[in-house]
């Protein structure tokens, strides 16, 4: 009898192991989904330690912040928070991801003069001759060469922090506006439409 008991055991055993083995495959489809994304650059700007002070000691973490870009005019950044370098690198990446905006750019440069700004961080952004390159520094250049401009005047009027660089560059970006945008905002044909810088 103990040997047949054996035999239902391992006859039950086996559905078990079936029903386990369904959820592994839904993360393999979220691999595939994130494989749609191969153009994509990715680049990182900061990598941080931070130290946590508790009752045993210093516990110690690190920050990352990230640009990914297709070169195409989609660029993001996102920040990513883990124990070790690599797993937040993969978290401030798919932060990247999701946050992406889409950059007008118009022949290689931008269509018109910005400013951006985010608290202590102030850039401003002129629009360039072909040739001319991108003549900036820092997190503000892989982000715009991520986003697809070649010819690009930049300067940094205030603050050196990378992160406010980072977001005060975003903000520029997202004020930018194609001509065919502002022609039909405004109702007139594009090609007698010109921004002035």
């Amino acid at each position: 009898m103990s040997e047949e008991t054996k035999k239902e055991a391992t006859v039950e055993a086996k559905p078990a192991a079936k029903k386990k083995s369904a959820p592994r495959k839904a993360p393999a489809k979220k691999k595939s989904q994130g494989n749609m994304d191969v153009e994509l650059e990715e680049r990182v700007v900061a990598v941080n330690r931070v130290a946590k002070v508790m009752k045993g000691g210093r516990r110690f973490s690190f920050s990352a912040l990230m640009i990914v870009g297709d070169k195409k005019g989609r660029v993001g950044f996102g920040l990513g928070k883990a124990k070790e370098v690599p797993e937040a690198i993969r978290k401030a990446t798919q932060a990247a991801q999701k946050s992406m905006i889409n950059v007008p750019v118009d022949g290689g440069t931008i269509p018109h003069q910005v400013l951006g700004t985010f608290d202590a961080g102030k850039i401003l952004f002129k629009p360039a001759a072909e040739g001319t390159g991108v003549k900036a520094a820092g997190a503000c250049r892989s982000i715009l060469e991520l986003a697809g401009i070649r010819d690009v005047l930049t300067k940094s009027q205030r603050g050196n922090n990378p992160h406010n660089i980072v977001k005060a560059t975003f903000d520029a970006l997202k004020q930018l506006r194609s001509v065919e945008e502002v022609a039909k905002a405004r109702g007139k044909d594009a090609k007698g439409l010109r921004i002035k810088g």
